[in-house]
């Protein structure tokens, strides 16, 4: 197709899209080596945009009133013109589905193809991190299961209960999540076929830990010791979604499915929130890569070239510091930035190239370095290993520290010198990692022999303790899940203790 134009003007039909897939996914599998999914290609309106943007981007979910309450919300803002859309949403599954906004030009379609349907695509299916916790083929079949069954439970249980118990699901979310590896990735498929196995044997049985509760206190002491009961609750625990399903007492066996639910979808999501930086920054590159061999090969006119430098120039736009619109680094700027400059260590390094990435510096191979480094690193890892002291100076980046316990008045802690840049990358992959961005909760211990209290614990690091309001709110519903008292304590790494909360049940409709 060499010479010959993909389209004329900005209009398109669906055979020019099925025209521009093809020619992308000649340049992405002969070009770039790109490993993909087979593509499904949607087409929605700025409404169905919106609804996609309100529902976390899946085209199955449940229904819940925050999702209307956030469609509310975007589309007053988008009708006042306080927000634009995002061209395309594309889904991590088998097929991968993008999604295309029906009022882009045929530019831009070209442009969302090549950055979701190829982009995206190749990392959802080789990043190591989405191997191991996500399930690209049943996850679709299981949106479809869990949306289904909520339904049946608002009909057999009423819609407050679902809600209610929805609402307590959704706040612990963040703490449902499984974060290091070990357990075998579940089927999602063979999970919808258990699950109705499940509430059948719930239905039957009784949870055994609880007969083995004590009726006094001294026959507590004598056959419950604080390690046995840990050990049989599996303590300490991270995932509170995961404990409540297996462990709450006087939670029924709908609910305990309700919490299955919305656990395996955090997990699912999981992978997302750790490589921001490289997912965007290798779906921008290749896009750029797709685009710019496009229009060499005569296939998109002058004029489509330049409609696409200019929403491509805008997507990578970095803010300074003291600009309005600025709000950290631009996971798109930040990434593509990092992928062009990998491609130049590898291709015409200097000598300060030579000496911080002596692996990859002059090897020539582009794309097998690129298709190394989109498998098997996450934004912490990639920012730690690949950040380069030429592209700390091209964003003029510096380290400020402030810590009134140490000195008064904000620090300058690294300039570009050799050990400045080095602290620079070391704070900004930090910056990344969720060992230090999320707050690390456990349950720690149940007071079984006496009133079920619930103990939780917080290791606050770097002196980041919970917002005050936030934590309350949360706990609350952790206590109406658990239907008995439960305490969380912030203690920092001495095990000092910081703050205690505690929050008292108050019934949840369903088991009020």
């Amino acid at each position: 197709m060499t010479g010959q134009r993909l389209f004329q003007g900005p209009d398109w039909d669906f055979p020019t899209l099925q025209r521009i897939h093809d020619a992308c996914e000649e340049i992405a599998h002969s070009e770039l080596g790109l490993n993909v999914y087979p593509n499904q290609i949607e087409v929605i309106t700025a409404e169905q945009m919106l609804d996609a943007y309100c529902s976390v981007g899946m085209p199955l979910f449940y229904k819940h009133w925050s999702f209307g309450k956030h469609f509310a919300y975007q589309q007053a803002s988008y009708r006042k013109g306080l927000m634009g859309l995002a061209y395309e949403i594309v889904i991590n599954s088998s097929p991968c589905i993008s999604y295309l906004m029906e009022e882009n030009t045929a530019t831009m379609q070209t442009l969302v193809i090549a950055h979701a349907a190829f982009g995206h695509n190749h990392f959802f299916k080789n990043n190591y991190l989405f191997k191991q916790w996500t399930d690209a083929d049943g996850i679709l079949d299981y949106l479809d299961f869990a949306k289904a069954y909520i339904a049946q439970c608002e009909d057999r249980h009423g819609r407050l209960a679902v809600e209610q118990t929805l609402d307590a699901a959704h706040a612990l979310m963040s703490h449902g999540i499984n974060r290091y590896p070990g357990k075998k990735l579940p089927d999602l498929r063979v999970e919808e076929k258990r699950a109705a196995q499940r509430r059948q044997h719930e239905e039957s049985m009784f949870n055994d830990l609880w007969r083995t509760i004590p009726t006094g206190p001294v026959k507590s002491v004598q056959t419950l010791s604080a390690e046995r009961r840990r050990a049989l609750l599996g303590l300490p625990q991270e995932n509170l979604l995961y404990f409540l399903e297996k462990t709450a007492p006087r939670l029924q066996p709908w609910q305990r499915e309700v919490l299955r639910i919305v656990r395996h979808i955090a997990q699912y999501f999981y992978p997302q929130s750790q490589t921001k930086v490289m997912n965007e920054g290798t779906a921008t590159y290749v896009h750029y890569r797709i685009m710019n061999r496009l229009h060499q090969q005569g296939q998109l006119s002058d004029g489509n070239f330049l409609e696409f430098l200019s929403s491509h120039t805008n997507v990578v736009f970095q803010p300074d510091f003291d600009n309005k619109y600025f709000s950290g680094f631009n996971p798109y700027a930040l990434g593509f930035a990092m992928m062009q400059d990998i491609e130049r260590i590898v291709t015409k390094p200097e000598d300060e190239d030579r000496e911080w990435f002596p692996d990859i510096a002059g090897k020539g191979d582009t794309m097998g370095v690129l298709r190394d480094v989109w498998a098997n690193y996450r934004d912490e890892s990639f920012v730690s290993q690949f950040l380069s002291p030429r592209l700390m100076r091209h964003f003029r980046m510096f380290h400020l520290h402030d810590d009134p316990a140490e000195t008064a008045g904000i620090k300058v802690e690294a300039i570009h010198d050799e050990r400045g840049y080095r602290r620079v990358r070391r704070a900004l992959s930090r910056s990344y990692d969720v060992g230090f961005i999320d707050a690390n909760i456990e349950v720690v211990d149940v007071d079984l022999a006496g009133d079920r209290h619930l103990m939780l614990r917080h290791t606050v690091l770097n002196g980041a303790q919970l917002n005050d309001t936030d934590a309350k709110r949360v706990l609350q519903h952790l206590a109406d899940l658990w239907t008995y008292n439960v305490s969380l304590v912030e203690q920092d790494t001495t095990g000092k203790v910081l703050k205690e909360y505690v929050a008292n049940p108050r019934g949840l409709a369903a088991v009020a």
